[in-house]
């Protein structure tokens, strides 16, 4: 039996490794390929998006894979995340003038603003499951979205300005050190862009490494004996309603933490977060595999870049895509395919590696 822990201990380990050289593997050959101009622009511009939506699809299987609930309000918590990122460099921008403290100083609130709505949002839906929770969190993203839509925030000389659903009146403001930080479905402007594909990296690697460990964990067993039986899961003592805000709350904040990377990277409007964006994630977890880490990465990277690298094809590109979704859920519920990769993963190079060395 001890034998048996060990040896699913090693295996665990590998797995987390080869995940993380992957990753690595992937983005140093494309940033070498791009810098010798082997790939256009174009590819350039997608690196750092892929290391946000990487973040994203990891931190919702969390929540659709490991825990078995079914969320639909990812785009919410990247909202709050981008929104509070945002405006917290913009506040601080003057007053922290070394982006090296400011920025990770702003992923981190912003992260954390994500994970309190996701403790928040949490505590009333606990005893909801299946379409049910899905309704609510659809409507929680969309009502986080319709806030921001009518928050307006100017700053002067005298304090913060602050209106809901109607415009400011600046003829009481002072005009030369007026400063917008939010004026509702407008996008928010003098977000510094410190984004590049180096902390989209790092970013993705911490996420992987918190998120693989957690599932790994004693608290990872609860979440999965929570999604096989929940009714079995309570009669043995396990905790629910503390294991399912763990869950909703790790998952919050690396949304927020991807949300306040994109604030940081691309044009923050309200728009962006709406319920397509939720959907679009879930596809990245469901075509991945559902529970599968590693897969959500690979998922995250290939439909990410398809539509932006079959812009060329102009009227083809989505019946392309198209085709590519349909061909991989089919590939992802045949056994013999699966079987088939299960030969050529990291997994299976380490066991025969350490084969030879016990020979």
């Amino acid at each position: 039996m001890r034998k048996l822990f060990l040896k699913s201990i090693k295996s665990s380990t590998r797995n987390k490794f080869s995940t993380y050289i992957m990753v690595i593997a992937f983005f140093s050959i494309a940033a070498i390929l791009v810098e010798a101009g082997i790939l256009g622009s174009l590819f350039k511009g997608l690196l750092v998006p892929m290391c946000y939506y990487i973040i994203l699809a990891v931190s919702l299987n969390l929540t659709v894979g490991i825990l078995g609930e079914l969320s639909l309000g990812h785009a919410g918590f990247m909202c709050v995340g981008a929104y509070v990122g945002g405006v917290f460099s913009i506040l601080t921008k003057d007053i922290i003038t070394s982006a090296l403290i400011r920025f990770p100083l702003a992923l981190v609130v912003g992260g954390l603003a994500a994970g309190l709505f996701g403790i928040l949002i949490g505590i009333p839906i606990l005893r909801l499951k299946g379409d049910y929770l899905a309704i609510v969190t659809l409507a929680f993203g969309e009502i986080i979205k319709k806030l921001v839509q009518n928050i307006y925030i100017i700053k002067d000389v005298t304090g913060f300005h602050f209106s809901f659903a109607t415009s400011i009146d600046t003829s009481t403001i002072d005009s030369e050190s007026k400063q917008v930080i939010l004026n509702g479905p407008m996008s928010i402007s003098g977000i510094p862009k410190n984004a590049n594909i180096v902390i989209g990296v790092i970013l993705v690697l911490i996420t992987l490494f918190v998120i693989m460990n957690l599932v790994d964990s004693r608290s990872g067993r609860a979440f999965m004996a929570i999604r096989d039986n929940r009714i079995v899961a309570e009669g043995i003592g396990i905790n629910i309603t503390k294991y399912k805000l763990i869950v909703f709350s790790f998952s919050a904040f690396f949304a927020g933490v991807a949300g306040s990377l994109f604030a940081h990277f691309s044009t923050v409007d309200p728009t962006k977060f709406d319920y397509n964006l939720s959907i679009l994630i879930l596809v990245f977890v469901v075509l991945g595999g559902i529970g599968n880490i590693r897969g959500s990465v690979i998922a995250a990277v290939i439909l990410y870049a398809l539509p932006e690298l079959l812009r060329s094809f102009q009227n083809y590109r989505m019946l392309i895509y198209a085709i590519v979704l349909i061909v991989m859920m089919i590939l992802n519920n045949n056994e013999k395919f699966l079987r088939f990769k299960e030969r050529f993963t990291f997994k299976r190079l380490f066991a025969k590696k350490h084969a030879k060395e016990d020979a």
